[in-house]
C-alpha cells in the first residue's frame, strides 16, 4: 500500500490535497455536506492507489525475437504481447523496454486500454552494429487507473537473448590443395564436380581387377591407372583464429580483429557447405566440433562473443595440435614477427596442408612513412618465413574483400611466385 500511496501522480494529490482542505473547513464551520466532499475527494485516489496495487500481477506478458540470430547490421523484431487477466479493464499503459546501448534507445510504445481477459501485441525493430549477445528486457510497464490518480511502475523478470553474429560473406567455389587429407581413397567429390573424366585414379597394382582400369588417364600418364575403390572419404578442415590482442589495431566494427572474426565465420560456414568435418579453434583454447547438427549455432555464438586478449602464437599451435588429425588448416592470423612465424611453421606436420591469411594490421591505422617501411618490412619477414616453412600465405590489407581473396587461397603455386618475387627483390637490392 505504501507504494501505491508513493505512486499517486499530480492529479491524484491534488485530490488528496483538496480533500483534506475541505474536511478541514467542514469541521471549522460546521458544514456536513462539505464533510462528505472532502471525503469523496480523499477517498478516491485511495481507492485508484488500492485498484492498481492490487493490479500488480494481474498481467502477462511474452515476448519473441524473430530471429534470435542476426549478422552484423541485420534487424530483429521484437514482439511483446500483453495479456489482461484480472476482470476490471486497464488503463493506458506504458511499455518500456530495456535495451543494452548497442542496440539503440529503449523503446517506449503506448498500449491502449485493455478489456477483461484481452491481449494486445506491439512490435519494434533493432539493429545492431557490433557483433555479442545482448540481453532484451526486462520490460516495464507503467500502471495508471482509469482516472489517472496514481500511476506504478511494474517490472517483469523474464528477458531474451539476441545473439548477434559475424558478417558473413558468400565465397566462390574453389578446389583447394589438400582438401582430401582424411581416411579412405574415394574421391567421390572430384567425380561429382569435374566430370567422369576427371575421376580420382592411382597407379595399377597387382591383384586389381581390370576392369577398373582408366583408359583415359592411362594414355594421359603413359602407365596403367585404375579407379580408386569407392570408400567413405573424410575432407577435414580446422579453422583457427588468432586473438592475440597485440596482434590487431583498429578499433569498433571496422577493426582488423573484426575482419577476421568475420572471415573465419564466412570460411568456417563455406567449408562445411562443402561437406568439411570441420573444427573451429581460438586463441582461448576454444576447440568447438563443427560437424555435428549443433555445430554451426555453437560456432556462431562463440564467434559472436570472442574477444581479443593476452596470448601468444605457441599455446595457439598447442591447441590446434591437441586433437589434430591432418586435412586442411585455414589460419586467420594478426601480425606477425619472423619468429612467431617460424614457430607456426610446426603446423606444417601430420600431412597437414597449412594456409594463412595473414592481417596486416599495420594497414588499419595511419602511421608515419618510417614506421610504415618498418612495419611492411615486418610483415614481409612474417610472410616469407611463413611461405618457406611450407604455408601457404595470402596478405590481407585494409579494404581488401574475402571474396576476391579467396581465389588465391586455391592457388597451389602462390608460395613459390611470392617466393621468386622477394628473391627479385633481395638480388636487386645488392646491384
Amino acid at each position: 500500500m505504501r507504494e501505491a500511496l508513493r505512486g499517486l501522480t499530480t492529479r491524484g494529490r491534488s485530490f488528496l490535497a483538496a480533500g483534506l482542505a475541505a474536511a478541514l473547513s467542514a469541521v471549522v464551520l460546521g458544514e456536513r455536506d462539505l464533510l462528505r466532499v472532502a471525503i469523496l475527494l480523499i477517498a478516491l485516489p485511495l481507492i485508484a492507489a488500492v485498484y492498481v496495487g492490487r493490479n500488480r500481477y494481474r498481467l502477462a506478458c511474452t515476448r519473441s525475437l524473430d530471429p534470435q540470430r542476426t549478422p552484423v547490421g541485420g534487424n530483429a523484431r521484437v514482439v511483446l504481447r500483453l495479456q489482461n487477466m484480472s476482470r476490471l479493464p486497464t488503463g493506458t499503459l506504458l511499455l518500456e523496454d530495456r535495451l543494452p546501448y548497442a542496440l539503440g534507445s529503449r523503446p517506449r510504445v503506448v498500449l491502449e486500454r485493455l478489456a477483461a481477459g484481452q491481449a494486445s501485441s506491439v512490435g519494434y525493430t533493432v539493429r545492431a552494429d557490433l557483433r555479442g549477445r545482448y540481453q532484451v528486457g526486462p520490460l516495464i510497464v507503467r500502471l495508471t487507473d482509469p482516472f489517472g490518480l496514481c500511476e506504478l511502475t511494474r517490472a517483469f523478470p523474464s528477458t531474451d537473448r539476441l545473439t548477434v553474429i559475424p558478417q558473413v560473406t558468400a565465397l566462390p567455389s574453389v578446389r583447394l590443395t589438400g582438401e582430401y587429407a582424411g581416411t579412405g581413397e574415394s574421391r567421390a567429390k572430384s567425380v561429382a564436380v569435374h566430370g567422369e573424366d576427371d575421376a580420382a585414379t592411382r597407379e595399377y597394382r597387382r591383384g586389381d581387377d581390370l576392369r577398373r582400369v582408366h583408359w583415359r588417364s592411362t594414355a594421359r600418364k603413359g602407365e596403367l591407372m585404375v579407379r580408386r575403390e569407392e570408400q567413405p572419404w573424410d575432407s577435414r578442415a580446422t579453422v583457427v583464429l588468432d586473438t592475440r590482442a597485440s596482434a590487431y589495431r583498429g578499433e569498433g566494427p571496422t577493426a582488423s580483429f573484426e575482419f577476421a572474426v568475420s572471415a573465419a565465420a564466412s570460411i568456417a560456414l563455406h567449408l562445411r557447405q562443402a561437406g568439411y568435418k570441420l573444427r573451429l579453434v581460438t586463441g582461448a583454447g576454444v576447440d568447438i566440433d563443427a560437424s555435428e547438427a549443433a555445430g554451426d549455432g555453437v560456432m556462431m555464438d562463440h564467434l559472436a562473443e570472442v574477444k581479443p586478449q593476452a596470448g601468444d602464437v605457441a599455446s595457439l599451435i598447442e591447441h590446434v595440435r591437441g586433437r589434430s588429425d591432418g586435412g586442411l588448416v585455414i589460419a586467420l592470423l594478426g601480425s606477425l614477427t619472423a619468429g612467431e612465424a617460424e614457430v607456426l611453421a610446426r603446423l606444417r606436420g601430420n600431412n597437414a596442408t597449412c594456409i594463412g591469411l595473414l592481417v596486416d594490421s599495420s594497414t588499419w591505422v595511419n602511421l608515419p612513412p618510417e614506421a610504415r617501411t618498418e612495419a611492411d618490412t615486418a610483415q614481409s619477414a612474417a610472410a616469407l618465413s611463413l611461405t618457406r616453412s611450407g604455408w601457404r600465405v595470402v596478405t590481407v590489407n585494409h579494404g581488401a574483400k574475402l571474396a576476391a581473396l579467396w581465389p588465391q587461397i586455391g592457388r597451389g603455386t602462390q608460395g613459390f611466385a611470392y617466393r621468386a618475387t622477394m628473391a627479385e627483390t633481395v638480388a636487386g637490392g645488392r646491384r
